[in-house]
């Protein structure tokens, strides 16, 4: 079983498009899900739980969407990591050094005295995985991106976003018109 679900993989995805929007400009929830063959609904919840955690900053209306609320090289793959699952230790003690067989239900004292040596390994583990998280940032995933996603490809997704804005636009305008 894996440490994080796929909704981080998403999340993290979904800040990729909208750190690409034009500059100013801002990412439908719903183009954003559409783009990646998702559900709407759980897109809007990923964002939802990024906003609370203030890692983007929501506008209603007709060219209404999401920003992010800092730069790229400000938000970690951490900051998103707790914003969507939330802490989960990578380890969970038990303490089963007391349940030995030779306490016969008493564990002496010496027993639980400090962190037990497993435990402590494990939590070594998990600073240096939320460390390693800490240290990568949206700016290094976008750069990334940018090197290996061809440019065509790239330009393809901008003028996709461009042109669902658009059609926005142009479904407003029509149902003012009839209304």
């Amino acid at each position: 079983m894996s440490q994080y679900g796929s909704a981080v993989e998403c999340a993290l995805h979904c800040l990729l498009y909208v750190a690409r929007a034009d500059e100013g400009g801002a990412r439908s929830a719903r183009d954003v899900a559409a783009f990646q063959k998702l559900s709407a609904d759980y897109v809007a919840k990923l964002f939802t739980r990024m906003q609370k955690a203030g890692l983007v900053t929501a506008t209603e209306g007709l060219h209404g969407g999401f920003r992010l609320a800092r730069g790229r090289e400000e938000i970690s793959v951490l900051d998103v990591v707790d914003a969507v699952e939330g802490y989960k230790p990578l380890f969970v003690c038990r303490e089963i050094r007391a349940n030995c067989v030779l306490f016969d239900g008493g564990k002496p004292a010496w027993a639980g005295r400090g962190v037990c040596a497993i435990h402590a390994a494990m939590l070594r583990a998990d600073a240096a995985m939320r460390d390693s998280l800490a240290e990568t940032n949206l700016a290094q995933l976008s750069e990334h991106v940018a090197h290996v996603v061809p440019k065509a490809q790239q330009k393809a997704a901008q003028n996709w976003f461009q042109e669902q804005g658009a059609a926005r636009g142009r479904g407003a305008r029509t149902r003012a018109i009839f209304n």
